[in-house]
């Protein structure tokens, strides 16, 4: 068979490159590409450009839109039932871990500001394999999130407008629990943004920026009267007196549990990244835009669930709809607070939309997908092919998936995605590939991660008391000794040109270690789903996206990097 010719061409041709899988995984798995050929050879696969017309305010009002509308309106149920009233400790304790990764975001798309976010980051780290997993999981939670979202719109507009969302979402005897409650609405509204971002960026943003700016009003309604008609003693005395009292009702353990649950809530950054191929001056607005934004909406999600808890015991909260039962005693209340979370949530669907597509584009133009997915249209310059698809398949999931099933998948993909771009720019920093040896970098990052591991470990199954304390305090200096030691011994290989993570490697540690934490307080089935979903995705890239890269390198489309080029662009540093 010809070596440049499809896998996919035949039966034959596909069977003949099964049989030299295992080369073709140790010449694709762990090659890296380069910022320049991701800014170059890689983007120009799309065919036509998307245009750069995005300011900061524009990506502040993205980081706004698409935070504000799904965190607490989606979360804060589950959550608060976890964590009591110190559920406002939990939001900060998200939001921080939140702006730590969002630090190591800034750092890449600044440096490679291409629609890819964090599977190009990966992709020019870790080499493929490590890209394709993360991009598979990124594409996951932002369809799983975006379908709970759009169930969460369906339960807020029937509180709007009086009706029982039982009276539209129609239940199919026979199909599990969890997945036997049909909502055509979810349906109809993924939909209709498909349509509008399929349309326009630009456009897209002032439908955003007006939606957010209506919204922000609403949220400062709900702040200034929730702390006006609440009563303080709801911070600490249950509805139930048989239920535990006290701010940490739930102590430590629920406060982290809340923050893992609310962790979904600052996805929408993550979006905001993937729109820097779309942004006039990447170097000045994407960390205004990005930082900024997480920074605003944690102060808001904090002041929000603070005014929630004033109102109503953390055991008598719902957990679809929180703020609406906390409004409930004055209807006409609670019929405003449905209709501006219904507008909050619309532009959560619509920013996190723009950012599954364009995660998708990019991954198409790796060849790790079909091709078709990179595709740029050239009237309206957006991911038409990307965006159509999974917005139909962000609504088939939207219809009957139950929301606490998509929440817990969310989490834990979202934290997983979150450390590896953490460790990405470390290793970027401190590894140049070809010309640095990368071992003791490695050495680090898992060492570190494995001290993390067992702090987490320690303070879930250890039993209270002053040897859990000593075994925390030992494993935390550990943990500070190791980062020591490598900052004072390995030297960093390169030094950001425009903006960098301060305090390296420090915030990017921290960001390690707070993510891993995190992850421990997530449930078993969490980590169930999250394997099986992993595998599946490995054994996608092994039977396809390994020979479609293969392909694409023997045709010359891409390339096996061994160092980075230095030589960029000047027009995507602005």
């Amino acid at each position: 068979m010809d070596a440049h010719s499809s896998s996919f061409s035949s039966f034959s041709a596909y069977f003949h490159a099964l049989s030299q899988t295992p080369s073709r995984l140790s010449r694709r798995a762990f090659s890296v590409s380069t910022s320049f050929d991701e800014m170059t050879t890689t983007r120009s696969t799309s065919g036509v450009h998307m245009q750069r017309t995005l300011r900061w305010f524009d990506l502040v009002g993205f980081g706004l839109g698409g935070m504000i509308g799904a965190g607490v309106f989606v979360t804060t149920g589950p959550a608060t039932l976890q964590a009591g009233p110190a559920i406002v400790i939990s939001y900060a304790i998200a939001g921080l871990c939140a702006l730590l990764s969002a630090f190591c975001y800034t750092e890449f798309a600044v440096d490679m500001p291409v629609a890819g976010g964090a599977f190009s980051y990966l992709r020019v780290t870790f080499g493929e394999f490590a890209a394709f997993l993360t991009g598979a999981n990124l594409i996951m939670d932002y369809v799983m999130s975006n379908a709970a979202v759009a169930r969460s719109f369906s339960q807020y507009l029937g509180a709007a407008i009086g009706v029982s969302t039982a009276k539209w979402r129609l239940h199919i005897p026979g199909l599990p629990k969890g997945f036997d409650q049909i909502d055509l609405i979810a349906v109809a509204v993924v939909l209709i943004i498909t349509i509008i971002i399929c349309y326009s960026t630009k456009q897209s943003s002032v439908v955003n920026m007006t939606l957010t700016a209506i919204h922000i009003l609403f949220i400062a309604f709900v702040i200034v009267f929730g702390f006006w008609k609440g009563d303080w003693k709801n911070f600490t005395e249950p509805g139930d007196p048989k239920n535990e009292s006290g701010f940490f009702p739930h102590g430590a353990a629920g406060v982290f549990k809340g923050a893992s649950l609310v962790y979904l809530s600052y996805i929408g950054y993550d979006a905001v990244s993937t729109m820097a191929e779309e942004v006039r001056s990447p170097a000045k607005d994407i960390p205004i835009g990005v930082s900024g934004s997480v920074v605003l909406v944690t102060v808001l999600y904090c002041l929000m669930a603070a005014s929630m808890a004033k109102l109503l015991p953390y055991d008598m909260i719902k957990k679809e709809a929180p703020f609406a039962a906390a409004f409930g005693r004055w209807k006409w209340v609670s019929n405003v607070i449905g209709g501006g979370a219904s507008f909050g949530i619309l532009t959560s669907l619509l920013v996190a939309m723009m950012g599954q597509a364009r995660y998708m584009c990019v991954i198409g133009r790796s060849r790790v997908v079909p091709a078709w997915f990179a595709d740029v249209h050239p009237k309206t310059s957006t991911p038409l092919n990307a965006s159509a698809f999974l917005g139909v398949f962000t609504a088939a999931i939207a219809l009957f998936a139950d929301l606490d099933i998509l929440l817990n998948f969310v989490c834990i993909g979202t934290l997983f995605v979150f450390y590896m771009v953490a460790n990405a720019v470390i290793y970027r920093r401190y590894v140049e590939i070809g010309s640095t040896n990368p071992w003791p970098t490695l050495s680090f990052l898992c060492s570190f991660s494995l001290t993390a591991i067992i702090f987490t470990l320690i303070w879930h199954f250890v039993t209270p008391g002053m040897a859990k304390t000593t075994l925390l305090s030992v494993t935390a200096i550990v943990a500070i000794v190791i980062s020591l030691i490598f900052h004072g011994v390995v030297p960093q290989a390169r030094k950001p040109e425009f903006w960098g993570v301060p305090l390296m490697p420090w915030i990017p540690c921290a960001s390690i270690f707070l993510n891993i934490f995190l992850l421990g307080a997530l449930d078993g089935t969490s980590y169930i789903r999250f394997v099986f979903f992993s595998i599946l995705a490995v054994l996608i890239y092994v039977l396809y996206s390994v020979h479609s890269s293969y392909d694409a390198e023997g045709a010359g489309s891409l390339c096996v990097k061994n160092r980075e080029v230095p030589e960029l662009d000047n027009n995507f540093k602005v």
